[in-house]
């Protein structure tokens, strides 16, 4: 089979959009929609509301998270036989292990019997959100190439 169709077209468009609405929720959590007025264009008042978009960004993490995880399996059980990761993909890869930590991380802080320190909070806030910037820049970077060689 050929690397090009390891990954059926329509599940790359799928990740795209979720990666995409991801990016758009997790963005929704800091409450810049409303204080810029975004939320107050029609059709975008949802982008305010933080309930809404918590519970949009958990889903939509899970979605992603089963998609790498099933990606991660078939490489592991069959496809590392034939195929390596480019250098784009390891650094991809690696981006996305540091968001799903500090992702999970932030998903402990919200459980009510959990606490970390206010530094470490914001720590662990500024380090997810700069590495899901440094994957768009990556991803921007390397559109195109794959992450199989």
């Amino acid at each position: 089979m050929s690397k090009s169709v390891l990954v059926p077209a329509w599940q790359k468009v799928l990740y795209r959009f979720g990666m995409f609405a991801l990016f758009i929720t997790g963005m929704a959590q800091m409450p810049i929609f409303k204080r810029y007025y975004i939320a107050d264009i029609p059709g975008l008042e949802w982008t305010a509301n933080y309930a809404v978009t918590h519970i949009a960004h958990y889903g939509l993490a899970i979605a992603i998270l089963f998609f790498c995880f099933y990606l991660a399996g078939r490489f592991i059980s069959e496809w590392r036989k034939r195929y390596s990761l480019t250098t784009p993909g390891r650094i991809k890869t690696v981006l996305l292990a540091g968001i799903l930590i500090t992702g999970l991380a932030r998903v402990l802080k919200n459980q009510p019997d959990f606490f970390f320190s206010p530094t470490t909070t914001m720590l662990i806030d500024w380090t997810h959100l700069g590495l899901v910037m440094v994957l768009g820049i990556v991803a921007a970077v390397t559109a195109g190439k794959g992450y199989l060689r």
